[in-house]
């Protein structure tokens, strides 16, 4: 059954605020009435998208345990689609009074978790798009010099650098996937390094870079930092409960000059909403721009100001703020539980991984998301029957992903007859456990991934 489809929950309470909302411009004349037949051709092609939609997964349900994809809050959801009645743009004030004002309280409330009091920042369609803006204004501050980022860094990063025709080099990984500090200061040794991208929890593994050892570079060697938290920045909220070396990077992140999360990540939102934070204000002198017809409405800032996006979602904000009030972002509350509850199943599946003969993991998780692969003489075997768990689990109803990673991770004499180099890559499962309610289901996961195993041996 998908969440919250109850006509007496979160339908209930959608109409309830839709009619708040119309209540509010009840002193215009109504619309013309939707005909009989338009209404019946809407329902008819409506009943086709719905069973067009069955060729999806069950992203919704804790046995999706497999890319991010995280449902909504109810209250996201309600708020979204209140908000798309009236269809904000937040690109100017006139187009969205009050979705501008809600956005400019969400992203306060964002930047707070972080451990800033001033900041400049807004929302975006996705993390893609907040990284290009950081990593732009950063070529603008310091232009000719390069990008660099850990291999394992998500791979916008480098194509971003590419469309703003700045220089890209990656950093080796150490064997938990973190960003290798002797191999960062070789690079920073040749003195054109701009920026140092740091991310604090790769999509591949969940591996949060060192970033308390960058800023110590950045004393040394002078460039600006940006951390790309797309994934893993709401992290920051249970930083206490994370293993010592994702702590300090987590406590630390208040040095960062940009910063991005995703609130469609783990923030609850539907898609598309990023977030871009910088922490000098100063920066948004790069955005300035003049319009013909947009700003003059209002002397006050208008978010199309200090964004490269024009047209944006104002429901996006709405929803997320919204959210925020339900469930505010402060360390003990019940957001930050929801987190806890992720962290703790991901360390349960690991658990039982490790323990397992047929399975040999990597390393430890750092947040929620667990790596594994299948023990065998050679890791093209290992890859193989990788493979073959993750479709007799998807015929369980357990759906799992695949990501290849450096045999580097893994012990030492994991292959005997593999050559344990960078180049050297095995494919793995991996499992991305973002729902809270992933816990409750934690021993069903590990029972159905047993008889995958065994079914596929």
């Amino acid at each position: 059954m998908l969440p919250d489809m109850p006509s007496d929950t979160t339908f209930n309470l959608l109409a309830k605020a839709l009619q708040r909302l119309q209540e509010n411009f009840a002193t215009l004349p109504p619309p013309p009435p939707q005909t009989p037949e338009s209404i019946e051709k809407m329902a008819a092609v409506l009943d086709a998208a719905a069973a067009r939609m069955a060729d999806n997964f069950p992203y919704f349900h804790p046995l999706y345990a497999g890319q991010m994809l995280k449902p909504p809050h109810p209250v996201a959801r309600a708020a979204y689609s209140m908000a798309m009645w009236l269809n904000p743009n937040n690109h100017a004030l006139d187009g969205g009074r009050a979705s501008s004002q809600m956005e400019i309280e969400a992203v306060r409330e964002i930047a707070k978790m972080f451990g800033w009091q001033t900041h400049l920042g807004h929302l975006t369609s996705g993390g893609t798009f907040a990284n290009l803006e950081a990593l732009w204004v950063a070529g603008q501050l310091a232009p000719n010099k390069r990008i660099l980022a850990s291999e394992q860094a998500h791979y916008t990063h480098a194509r971003i650098s590419n469309v703003l025709k700045l220089g890209f080099a990656e950093v080796a990984a150490d064997c938990h996937g973190r960003m290798d500090m002797e191999a960062l200061e070789t690079e920073l040794k040749k003195g054109d390094v701009g920026t140092v991208v740091v991310t604090l929890g790769t999509t591949g593994c969940g591996s949060v870079d060192p970033l308390d050892q960058v800023l110590q570079l950045k004393e040394k060697y002078g460039f600006r930092i940006h951390v790309d938290a797309a994934y893993g920045g709401y992290f920051r909220l249970i930083a206490e409960a994370l293993d010592l070396p994702a702590r300090r990077a987590f406590e630390a992140i208040r040095g960062a000059d940009s910063i991005v999360v995703d609130p469609h990540k783990h923030g609850l939102q539907p898609y598309g909403c990023g977030c871009i934070l910088f922490r000098d204000p100063a920066v948004g002198h790069f955005y300035k721009h003049d319009s013909p017809y947009t700003y003059f409405t209002s002397e006050d800032l208008h978010l199309g100001e200090i964004s490269l996006e024009c047209s944006r979602a104002g429901a996006s904000a709405v929803a997320l703020w919204t959210t925020q009030q339900l469930l505010p972002l402060v360390a003990g509350g019940d957001f930050a539980a929801g987190l806890s509850q992720s962290r703790t199943a991901a360390s349960r599946l690991h658990d039982f991984i490790a323990q397992d003969r047929r399975f040999v993991p990597p390393f430890r998780p750092e947040l929620d998301i667990v790596v594994w692969t299948l023990k065998a003489v050679a890791c093209e075997e290992s890859g193989q029957k990788a493979q073959a768990v993750f479709h007799r689990a998807a015929q369980l109803d357990l759906h799992l992903a695949l990501v290849k990673v450096p045999t580097t991770f893994f012990p030492k004499g994991t292959w005997p007859d593999c050559d344990a180099t960078n180049d050297a890559m095995v494919t793995c499962l991996r499992s991305v456990l973002m729902k809270p309610e992933h816990l409750a289901w934690i021993e069903t996961i590990c029972q159905k991934l047993d008889q995958a195993a065994e079914k596929s041996d």
